[in-house]
């Protein structure tokens, strides 16, 4: 590209101005297709925890709940206020006064209108309330209503992490189901190729050749789905990191590094410790609540008694001159207490706190529930997460197996020992424990994460050996 240059030896200013939106047009560019960033567990886990968006409405939550924890003490606290009212009247109301104050005849009446025809008036008030039962009771369920956002909060972060690590572990189990197809599908290409020279020179049959391509078309079917796979596996995990499920991911662990030393003895406990538990601190949450609930009920049979403080001024005058220094204004100010004494409801306030009661001993039961409920998924998560183990350990023995049955079949298949049949059923046998040695890692860390949410502790670093 050939550019001008003026005739002192700088650049044209269109020049600069173009070289100024082409860097502005590289940037937004960049920004609209980030470098993919390699991410470790611990550090989605960590940027999951501040943008996943359910955590962030969960947080929302907890800060509602200190400005309604605020508005509830505020009730109790000095309120003042403010009033203004203008007034004009387009015509003076009548009154009738007897006419014999006026020197008239008795039994009749005058009429005669008083006051002004404007009016302006302003007051401030001043309100405190000094006791009123259901504003204890009250100041105490903004403590409990706190609890509870805080530990749906809590709920949510270890959801949420779950899933993280779920997502992590299924994504890593779509790249090594691809990678592992990959080295299975150019073993067979191999085979096949191998084949083919053996069945052009007549050593082998058509039959063999058909055999292996079969095996080599489910291989290549088995490809296309782990691509699919992996690329929704990405899109989910990206969602529960807050990001766009169209950016481009990778990974740094291994599927085997997140394999967890998960003796199920490492989580047991003599008795483990319910109340960590978010679904039992939730229930006892509750249990509060409505034991709140029940106190306010009752307490809506005690007196309530506030106090207030006013001032007014107030201008009359037929033309508005209110805002001429002439103008005369009139004070007063009042002082008052008022008592509310409830005394009879049609037992109303009986059924209510009845009902209140009945409450009570529901969230009870709900919590007794909860307690032996959340005992058992953790001896069944424990059992799970044995089960899991043994059943790597056993698939990891089986892949060594298979791996060894298929060299031979193959090694005899080229030898005229074996039949196409004999190879196809060993490759078989070897795909499927490839998989179900997979599996068998993603469920170990499934389980133990599962395990680690419903104990709400950290699990074990160790890995299996």
């Amino acid at each position: 590209m050939i550019t001008a240059v003026n005739s002192n030896g700088s650049l044209p200013r269109r020049f600069w101005y173009f070289m100024m939106l082409w860097g502005l047009g590289w940037v937004l560019h960049a920004q609209e297709n980030p470098v993919p960033k390699v991410w470790t567990l611990p550090e989605a886990i960590s940027y999951g925890m501040e943008n996943n968006r359910q955590i962030r409405n969960a947080d929302i939550e907890v800060q509602k709940a200190i400005k309604e924890k605020w508005k509830t003490i505020a009730t109790g606290l000095p309120q003042i206020s403010a009033s203004s009212e203008y007034s004009n009247f387009l015509r003076l109301p009548v009154s009738l006064v007897p006419a014999e104050f006026f020197g008239g005849q008795a039994g009749s009446f005058a009429e005669v209108q008083f006051g002004t025809e404007q009016n302006l008036a302003g007051s401030v008030r001043w309100d405190q309330l000094i006791f009123d039962g259901s504003y204890i009771v009250g100041l105490q369920a903004t403590r409990v209503y706190l609890q509870i956002s805080e530990n749906i909060f809590e709920k949510t972060q270890l959801e949420v992490k779950k899933g993280i690590v779920e997502a992590y572990t299924a994504v890593l189990f779509a790249d090594e189901n691809v990678a592992i197809t990959l080295q299975n599908k150019e073993v067979l290409e191999q085979t096949l190729s191998e084949l083919h020279a053996l069945f052009r020179n007549g050593f082998e049959e058509e039959e063999s050749v058909e055999q292996m391509r079969l095996t080599l078309a489910g291989i290549e079917s088995q490809l296309r789905y782990g691509r699919r796979m992996q690329k929704v596996t990405r899109g989910y995990l990206a969602l529960l990191l807050g990001l766009d499920p169209d950016q481009p991911m990778e990974l740094q662990e291994q599927l085997e590094d997140l394999l967890v030393e998960a003796n199920a003895s490492q989580f047991r406990t003599a008795e483990p410790d319910l109340n960590n538990n978010a679904d039992i601190k939730i229930a006892q949450n509750d249990l509060s609540s409505q034991k709140l609930l029940y106190k306010l009920e009752k307490s809506k049979a005690l007196p309530r008694l506030s106090a207030f403080l006013s001032g007014t001024y107030t201008g009359n005058s037929n033309e508005f001159t209110f805002l001429e220094p002439d103008q005369k204004w009139f004070g007063s100010s009042l002082f008052g207490l008022s008592l509310r004494i409830p005394i009879f409801s049609s037992l109303g306030r009986s059924a209510s706190s009845q009902k209140a009661k009945l409450s009570v001993l529901k969230a009870e039961n709900t919590l007794t529930e909860t307690e032996d409920r959340i005992r058992l998924e953790i001896e069944r998560s424990e059992s799970a997460l044995e089960l899991a183990l043994e059943n790597y350990g056993t698939q990891k023995e089986s892949l060594v197996l298979a791996e060894r049955i298929e060299k031979k079949n193959r090694t005899k298949f080229f030898e005229g020992m074996a039949s196409a049949f004999e190879l196809r059923q060993a490759q078989m046998q070897l795909y499927s424990s490839q998989n179900q040695l997979l599996s068998a890692i993603q469920e170990v860390v499934n389980s133990a994460t599962a395990l680690e949410t419903l104990l709400n502790s950290p699990q074990p670093e160790n890995t299996i050996e």
